[in-house]
């Protein structure tokens, strides 16, 4: 799992999210996804089906899903938001 998401990939699709997206309490939600940060800006958060991607300090990113599935789902999100035209 170590190189399965590329830092400046996770970036443009948080980036995206920010721009696009509909303001929710938890954050900007975007095509499935919310995106939040924490309150210095170091960590963000993308959100959706199940999963929570933490990406912060060091360009250090980790999941947190239950099932297979679930990443499966979120991974295929986050690639349709990165390459929108």
């Amino acid at each position: 799992m170590k190189n399965e998401l590329d830092n400046k990939q996770i970036l443009a699709v948080y980036e995206r999210i920010i721009q696009k997206g509909e303001m929710t309490d938890e954050g900007k939600h975007y095509q499935g996804v919310t995106a939040y940060s924490d309150v210095d800006g170091y960590t963000v958060y993308l959100q959706g089906s199940g999963v929570e991607l933490r990406f912060g300090f060091h360009n250090t990113y980790h999941l947190d899903y239950e099932h297979e599935k679930h990443k499966d789902d979120f991974l295929k999100k986050l690639y349709n938001i990165a390459n929108e035209s």
